[in-house]
């Protein structure tokens, strides 16, 4: 059984996660690390991650992107595989992921659905094909409005998807209320809704001369996250320093 040390444990996504967690004979919550420190489920819960004196296999992470640094710094000194779940890191902390990830095993996904990352592979296969034949390509993501960060981690990744199949000729552009100009073919327009309790929708358009493809993922619970963040702390347990990702994963 895997030992889980849950990162975020008493936010939205940690909840899920936990409940998840009490029905899947793979994995078990050690310990938790929120800064309420409520306990929520049967597991203790510390302030911080020094504070742990658990034993545990692998950290899953959903706090918050503030909390990465010290998390990044704790998994590479104790040499903790993580799967690192939050979304809206800068690009410091992107090449710190990269440098942890030297001394200890890191999976970093924008998004843990089993359903989303066969949408990036359906992506760049329909942008290898109808970028060549002149569609412009845009992305829209929706999501509820506490989410803080925007565009969504996983839209991002769509539109790098979706650019690497076309040999990254592509630039992005996240907002037009300021040009007067026709659109450049060679752009992907990526936009965000925020409203009321979306879970998460994405929308890959491409839209050619007279007709319009358009490839859609809805999520309708935050559950198919948490069961993809579970799958991927089994799958990181135990495994060699480097970057893994979800398509590791859903190839094992």
């Amino acid at each position: 059984m895997v030992k889980i040390l849950l990162h975020g444990c008493n936010g939205a996504m940690g909840q899920v996660i936990a409940g998840l967690a009490q029905k899947d004979p793979q994995v078990v919550i050690a310990a938790g690390v929120d800064l309420n420190t409520e306990q929520k489920q049967d597991f203790p819960v510390y302030a911080s991650l020094e504070e742990v004196k658990e034993d545990v296999d692998v950290v899953v992470d959903f706090a918050s992107a503030k909390a990465v640094d010290g998390l990044l710094d704790y998994c590479g000194k104790h040499r903790i595989p993580v799967v690192l779940c939050t979304t809206g890191l800068s690009e410091e902390q992107i090449g710190k992921v990269k440098e942890t990830s030297v001394m200890t095993a890191v999976l970093r996904s924008a998004n843990m659905s089993l359903g989303v990352n066969l949408l990036f592979k359906l992506v760049a296969e329909a942008a290898k094909t109808l970028s060549a034949a002149g569609f412009d390509m845009e992305i829209v993501e929706k999501h509820h409005n506490q989410k803080m960060d925007a565009p969504s981690g996983t839209a991002l990744a769509l539109a790098d998807a979706a650019n690497e199949a076309v040999g990254n000729t592509c630039h992005y552009v996240y907002d037009r209320s300021q040009r007067r100009e026709n659109r450049d073919p060679m752009e992907i327009g990526i936009s965000a809704v925020r409203g009321g309790s979306i879970v998460g929708e994405h929308d890959v358009i491409f839209a050619g001369t007279d007709e319009v493809i358009t490839i859609r993922h809805t999520a309708y619970s935050k559950a198919i996250f948490g069961k993809g963040a579970l799958a991927a702390a089994v799958y990181l347990a135990g495994r060699e320093p480097g970057m893994y990702t979800m398509a590791d994963v859903i190839g094992s």
